[in-house]
């Protein structure tokens, strides 16, 4: 079984005064369903993630939506380093919304407000076309540099991208709020963990 690790959002509890890393248990069961085991990366190890990616030895790493960039620095500086790590070791990377959000703005990309972006769904088009759905207040403002487009919403935000020589994507979709899991989501994963 391939072994996928997935960023946690950060929440904050204010009656326990307790930030907690939490998890959509819909995202672990579409990678469950597609034969990875899911493991969880904390945030509260970022000083030491080189470590904790060594002995998971993950097949894919996955930076998971929720959140603002800016919102918690921990995982802001968690996810950076998780894109070292998949830059430096080659391991696929797989930026869902907010991470995808992420690794664009890692390469050089600023983000932009958009409206009409948020629980809805709309086509896309492109080397990846179809109906999406949509949680986004922030899309990438421009393709960062050594990234190609793959997808483009009908008002012209940028959906999806994916590096020019290196295993790594985003979409700024939710492959796991979908009812029925999208076959050509689940190959172009296949496809990231096969280079």
């Amino acid at each position: 079984m391939k072994i996928v690790a997935i960023s946690q959002r950060v929440t904050f509890i204010e009656n326990r005064n307790e930030y907690r890393d939490s998890l959509d248990q819909r995202l672990t069961i579409f990678f469950q369903s597609i034969g990875f085991t899911p493991i969880p990366i904390p945030n509260s190890i970022s000083n030491d993630i080189s470590t904790w990616i060594d002995i998971v030895k993950p097949d894919l790493i996955v930076l998971s939506g929720g959140n603002n960039l800016g919102d918690f620095l921990t995982r802001d500086f968690t996810e950076k380093e998780l894109i070292n790590i998949s830059i430096n070791n080659h391991i696929p990377m797989l930026g869902i919304c907010r991470g995808m959000q992420m690794i664009g703005t890692s390469f050089g990309s600023k983000l932009c407000k958009v409206d009409n972006h948020v629980s809805s769904h709309h086509k896309v088009t492109g080397e990846i076309s179809g109906i999406k759905n949509s949680y986004h207040n922030y899309s990438l403002g421009l393709c960062p540099e050594d990234f190609k487009v793959l997808a483009h919403s009908e008002d012209s935000q940028i959906e999806a991208i994916k590096h020019l020589s290196l295993p790594i994507e985003g979409w700024m979709w939710h492959p796991e709020r979908d009812k029925v899991s999208n076959q050509d989501d689940i190959e172009r994963i296949m496809n990231l963990i096969k280079k």
